[in-house]
């Protein structure tokens, strides 16, 4: 396992094919995937889990398993990813738990080390995070990481347009 990042109560590694059962628990939550519109089968949590594996290898980053310290289990995702922002590659900082740990702090704690990561580790000038426009709660951790609304559009996703705001911030603003 590679550490990532640690923070006061996390640590951020890289997953593994033995977090398979742990993804589940949040990509088979059809509350926790409202956003995305469905919960996700066996194949498609295998294939996000090898998309992430795939990110490691070509960018050396990309989603990490987030680790509670206390307990050492895994309670979400955060990290890095290169996403399609209208028509242009950014760099997003993406969350998503189990929603036995929302309301806690957890998503902005990891965000936040995700940001600083990419400004201080990869050199990113802007880092965004591409929110559903039903999300609040996603806008709020992203709000709270010093990010600002700055757009907005439209993904077609599992057969259905999904509208997006784009929030972003620069490595002199944070």
């Amino acid at each position: 396992m590679k550490k990532i990042l640690e923070t006061e109560r996390l640590f951020l590694r890289e997953m593994d094919e033995g977090d398979y059962h742990a993804l589940c628990k949040i990509l088979q939550d059809e509350k926790a995937m409202y956003a995305y519109e469905h919960a996700f089968s066996d194949a498609e949590v295998q294939e996000w889990l090898e998309r992430q594996l795939g990110r490691y290898h070509e960018y050396g980053f990309g989603l990490w398993a987030v680790i509670c310290k206390s307990t050492g289990e895994m309670i979400g995702q955060c990290g890095l990813t290169m996403q399609d922002c209208d028509g242009k590659q950014v760099l997003e900082v993406g969350y998503l738990f189990q929603r036995a740990y929302w309301h806690q702090g957890y998503a902005t704690e990891a965000a936040t080390a995700c940001k600083e990561y990419a400004f201080s580790q990869l050199g990113a000038e802007r880092v965004y995070s591409i929110i559903r426009d039903n999300n609040e709660p996603s806008m709020r951790v992203a709000r709270r990481n010093g990010m600002t609304p700055c757009g907005s559009f439209v993904k077609h996703y599992y057969g259905m347009d999904m509208p997006h705001l784009v929030f972003s911030v620069s490595k002199s603003e944070k």
